[in-house]
């Protein structure tokens, strides 16, 4: 058994040290694979789309389809719920899931999460629900990075590596926003910005965009014809702008939390998954501009015939229903439609400075894409995620000021009402509903993981033995500078260091949770850190 171990050791430390460029290969391999399933999904989602609309518009014209239409609403409640319950890991967005794996505290069966999410995905979001196709494309490239890892046979550091991959290219896909993709998998899921990584996401993401670029043409997702750049004498708007949203996204967060604990009150499952569907029924017919992720929806705002009233009632509903599809658990992510609340809450904003102070009527687009950047610094709490998702999704990287700014009053709103980002905590929750860890003895199974020391972390300035590791892990490395030290118990770390560690995989959770808190973390003050001091 130690043998076997040993060499398990060996081979996982060869592979990672050599395979930088065969990452890249096999980065845009992922891409390729994630990319086509993406884009099939995104294909799926527009000729449900079309289906949707022409059945709303044939039942407003024979009263009697109506009631068929809403048992074919129950039928396809019913098939989400047998979904579900066959593969539990395809609710709600799918980005949740991915981390935790990335975490090691979840186990994903790649094929059959992409067969689930595929078609719940197809039949919530089709139906009309107010969800998007951002979460599902991360988890369908997640586990299509999954699946070739294992049809490959790689390492499990290689295999989390190209799950990053996989992630990264499903949003580029969906989105057409490859350079939101790497960010994304970088600031959110693997939350390391090491070479290797940075490398082979590029390639992944690069790769998946090509391939939905052409089958979904180059316009950008949102086609503003913006009219001017916004005066440097409403900066100061923009930071009330951000910190009205910053406020909302903390509602919202609260609210995705109290919505899916309401939900758990319902019994039976079938019961929770048929209101948003039956609601989506409803709203055709009556409001449906609601419907779906809301795209339609950023593209009659931007004409500016809406008045403030009518925005801020639109907002509501569109809230509302928000919450009540999302927290049913049902395959769907929360990007689109926050993006479009947070559009929604710019064109409110603009139309009444507006009508108070006289501002041009032609500054609307620009605060509806400041809208969308705060909203989404606000809840995910990813703010240069979100400045580089908008850019690429409006097809405009004139703005990057102004979406810095409002992105970061919104993030410094929220963190400071100590509200814990949406994805973290659903995260937080999925877990708890697993129960422990996933196994307790070690496997032989070893996993890489390493991480930047900050400055101001608790490990700078200390020795490794000084650091309460857990079981079954070996510090194998200290990248100082392009020099690599092989460190022991006596060896000091430094800020800017990058520490690698090898572990079982049962214990990969416990690792990374230690690197997060001793390297990635500013917890010293000022005056305790060494360089400030002069001490040498």
């Amino acid at each position: 058994m130690a043998a076997t171990t040993d060499n398990t050791t060996t081979k996982t430390l060869q592979r990672v040290r050599s395979f930088r460029y065969v990452l890249v290969l096999e980065g845009i391999a992922v891409g390729v694979f994630a990319g086509i399933i993406v884009v099939l999904f995104r294909i799926a989602l527009e000729k449900a789309d079309g289906l949707l609309r022409a059945a709303l518009a044939f039942g407003r014209a024979n009263a009697w389809f109506i009631p068929l239409w809403f048992g074919l609403l129950l039928a396809m409640a019913a098939a989400v719920t047998l979904l579900v319950r066959i593969e539990p890991m395809i609710g709600g967005s799918g980005i949740p899931q991915v981390e935790g794996e990335m975490q090691g505290r979840i186990r994903q069966c790649w094929w059959r999460v992409l067969a689930a999410k595929f078609a719940g995905g197809v039949l919530s979001i089709g139906a009309g629900l107010s969800l998007g196709r951002e979460g599902p494309s991360i988890q369908l490239g997640a586990m299509a990075g999954k699946g070739f890892a294992r049809l490959t046979r790689r390492v499990k550091t290689e295999e989390r590596l190209l799950l990053t991959c996989g992630a990264s290219a499903g949003l580029s896909a969906a989105f057409n926003a490859p350079f939101a993709g790497v960010l994304f998998s970088l600031e959110e899921v693997h939350k390391n910005f090491s070479a290797e990584v940075l490398l082979s996401t590029m390639a992944s993401s690069i790769t998946a965009d090509f391939i939905s670029r052409n089958i979904f043409g180059l316009k950008p997702v949102f086609d503003f014809h913006i009219k001017s750049m916004m005066p440097l004498r409403h900066y100061g708007l923009v930071i009330l702008l951000g910190l009205i949203l910053g406020l909302l996204g903390v509602v919202y967060n609260l609210c995705i939390e109290k919505s899916q604990q309401l939900y758990d009150r319902v019994r039976p499952a079938y019961l929770k998954t048929a209101l948003p569907f039956v609601l989506a029924g409803v709203l055709g017919f009556t409001w449906p501009a609601l419907l779906g992720g809301g795209h339609g929806l950023v593209e009659q705002l931007s004409g500016g015939n809406l008045a403030f009233g009518l925005l801020c009632g639109l907002f509501a509903a569109k809230f509302l229903f928000s919450m009540l599809s999302f927290g049913s658990g049902v395959p769907g992510g929360i990007f689109l439609p926050l993006l479009v609340l947070g559009a929604v809450v710019g064109s409110a904003f603009s139309t009444s400075m507006t009508s108070l102070f006289g501002m041009s009527p032609d500054l609307l687009q620009n605060f509806m894409i400041l809208g969308m950047a705060g909203f989404f610094a606000a809840i995910v709490r990813a703010p240069i995620t979100g400045v580089v998702l908008i850019s690429e999704m409006t097809g405009s990287f004139s703005h990057m000021l102004t979406l810095s700014i409002v992105s970061l009053t919104a993030y410094l709103v929220a963190d400071l009402l100590r509200v814990q980002p949406v994805y973290d905590q659903l995260l937080r929750r999925l877990l708890s509903k697993q129960g422990g860890p996933l196994e307790t003895q070690p496997t032989g199974e070893k996993v890489l993981l390493e991480s930047p020391v900050c400055h101001g972390a608790a490990a700078e300035d200390k020795k490794i033995s000084e650091i309460q590791w857990p079981r079954y892990c070996l510090v194998v490395s200290l990248m100082r500078g392009e020099s690599e030290i092989v460190p022991n118990g006596e060896t000091v770390i430094h800020a800017g260091d990058t520490i690698a560690v090898l572990c079982d995989e049962t214990v990969s959770h416990l690792v990374h949770e230690t690197l997060e808190n001793a390297c990635g973390r500013v917890v010293k003050p000022v005056h305790e850190r060494s360089d400030i001091r002069g001490d040498r």
